[in-house]
C-alpha cells in the first residue's frame, strides 16, 4: 500500500482520501472523526498524514514509518 493520507473539508462534510484517489474513501461529520480515521489509515500505510484546515490550507503534516532514523531527534 502506498500514498499518503489527506483529511479534508468538502461539500459540508470532512473527508479521508489516499493520495492519487478521486474519491473520499471515508466521510465524517466532525474533524476530530475524519483525522483519527485518517491517523489510523496513515499508520496502515506507513505514509504521511497530512490535516488540512476547513479553508484548505494545510494545518498539519504527520508521518507514520518513512521518517530516516539516523537523523538525531
Amino acid at each position: 500500500m502506498k500514498g499518503d493520507v489527506e483529511t479534508y473539508y468538502e461539500n459540508g462534510q470532512w473527508k479521508n482520501k489516499v493520495e492519487g484517489s478521486s474519491q473520499a474513501a471515508h466521510t465524517h461529520g466532525t474533524k476530530e472523526e475524519a483525522v483519527a480515521q485518517g491517523r489510523e489509515m496513515a499508520r496502515e500505510r506507513k505514509a504521511e498524514h497530512i490535516i488540512k484546515n476547513q479553508d484548505g490550507t494545510i494545518g498539519e503534516r504527520h508521518s507514520y514509518g518513512n521518517d530516516p532514523r539516523d537523523i538525531p531527534g
